[in-house]
């Protein structure tokens, strides 16, 4: 694939997931938040994971599962994340590459191992997730690859990489480079612990960088400190140009200046598995957004995609969103 025309470049954390079935007494045993993301060390790791019951692996990465929902709705991207020249980074790259992403960020040679995601799924199909982190913190500026941004209608930015300060300049670097070339930039905040550890930064980057932000009904409760979600909604007004914000079985709401979308959530015959519903709303929205559905179809693809992915287990979609997209947003 060329670098012309891309619709979206995910950047983010490259790591490959390992999804395992528990219930709450697993989750109390081992001292887990239901529901959040918490990184955790090698040693950490180790002991999760050898007390999981049998797991099934695949590659994730919340902007890396945007990106498979990109290429499963027929879209045109691109993926910079780091990853180590060791066996789960060649599956990382395999899988990415299999589903039609262009991934070219060299590997590393040296250093910690391909990162790798801890998943545990309750019956209430909520997702507990325990991150060592690895290779994806030596990702910096000079892996921004400036033709791809250049390239991309939307450049966007997975809140959970925010966390080293190399990673933060190469955010500043893309985001730069992108509203350069009259491109547009977006950040998805990824988790409301991720927000208490960097709301000064992320209201900075939002309100100097970002055309459009993702985030769910707790995450930009967190980053504006209001208990309502509608404080939080009217708080977006003016620090970017469009905020898609999740609300679960209650849809979507988009805000874009005094323009205000309230999308109903699609309907699901059952929910098994919540990993990757914002990852692939985000998909649906930036899909519809890049080929000029407007505001409200765009969130409906979003809610879409989502839908389809949290009815099976994992993080990226096993029929095609294209097709499904087809029958329902005629």
């Amino acid at each position: 694939m060329s670098e012309a025309g891309l619709d979206v470049l995910g950047i983010g954390n490259a790591i490959v997931d390992v999804l395992a079935h528990g219930d709450d007494d697993f989750l109390a045993k081992h001292g887990l938040v239901k529901g959040t993301m918490a990184l955790v060390d090698a040693v950490e790791a180790e002991a999760i994971y050898a007390a999981m019951g049998p797991g099934l692996e695949m590659s994730g990465g919340s902007a890396a599962n945007t990106m498979a929902g990109i290429a499963s709705l027929s879209g045109r991207g691109a993926y910079i994340g780091k990853v180590r020249d060791d066996q789960l980074g060649s599956v990382f790259s395999h899988d990415i590459h299999a589903i039609g992403v262009r991934f070219e960020t060299p590997a590393a040679r040296a250093g910690a191992p391909t990162a790798r995601c801890l998943i545990i799924v309750t019956p209430d199909a909520q997702r507990t997730m325990q991150t060592f982190l690895g290779a994806c913190v030596e990702l910096g500026p000079e892996d921004i690859d400036p033709k791809l941004v250049q390239a991309a209608q939307v450049t966007y930015l997975e809140g959970y990489l925010y966390d080293p300060p190399q990673a933060q300049e190469a955010f500043v670097k893309a985001a730069t480079i992108a509203h350069e070339a009259g491109r547009k930039v977006a950040l998805t905040l990824s988790d409301p612990f991720c927000v208490e550890r960097h709301r000064s930064a992320f209201r900075e980057l939002v309100d100097g960088h970002i055309d459009i932000l993702f985030a769910n009904e707790h995450e930009i409760t967190a980053l504006y400190e209001v208990n309502a979600f509608d404080a939080a909604l009217q708080a977006t007004r003016g620090s970017c140009d469009i905020a898609a914000l999740t609300r679960s079985e209650k849809g979507s709401v988009v805000v874009a200046g005094e323009e205000v979308h309230v999308i109903d959530a699609e309907p699901v015959t059952k929910v098994v598995d919540t990993t990757g519903a914002g990852d692939l709303y985000a998909a649906g929205f930036l899909y519809g957004y890049t080929h000029g559905l407007g505001l409200a179809r765009s969130a409906r693809a979003g809610g879409i995609a989502a839908a389809e992915v949290i009815s099976h287990m994992g993080a990226r979609p096993e029929t095609s969103l294209a097709d499904l997209l087809k029958a329902k947003l005629a």
